[in-house]
């Protein structure tokens, strides 16, 4: 006989709770090295690590939004800063998109959740998956451009 729905409800709640409790270190350690990673952006670009041009600005660019995990609202704030400061486009189109959809530094928390093969795969699919979609998204708007 099955335990009433509120001793289920309780149970999984418990599980939930220590399962959570148990990820919180690696959690923490992520976010703490994040913000690190986050500062060191800057003085990456001062030092010419991007505004290049051409394949190596775009690998830069994804390696280095792999470094930390991003939040998609900042990185429209981001990428006009690094526009400005002479970024081609397609890099920070990789820049970006690899800032929001990669993450080397969360990775231990990920793989911690959902097994280290699923979370490898992912950010490995996900890294190449930026250059390309930055690739397209840029010779996209000249094709536009060049139509209109």
């Amino acid at each position: 006989m099955r335990p009433p729905s509120h001793q289920r409800l309780l149970q999984t709640t418990r599980k939930t709770v220590r399962a959570f409790w148990q990820l919180t270190p690696v959690l923490v350690g992520v976010l703490l090295l994040a913000g690190l990673v986050v500062q060191i952006i800057p003085q990456l670009i001062q030092q010419g690590w991007l505004g290049h041009g051409g394949l190596l600005e775009l690998l830069s660019a994804t390696l280095i939004g792999s470094l930390a995990a991003g939040q998609p609202v900042v990185s429209y704030i981001l990428g006009g800063e690094l526009q400005q400061a002479g970024v081609a486009l397609v890099a920070v189109t990789a820049f970006i998109t690899a800032w929001v959809t990669v993450g080397i530094v969360p990775l231990p928390a990920e793989a911690a959740a959902l097994g280290w093969r699923f979370a490898l795969w992912r950010n490995a699919l996900a890294f190449l998956f930026s250059m390309l979609i930055a690739w397209l998204t840029v010779t996209t708007l000249q094709a536009w451009h060049a139509f209109v």
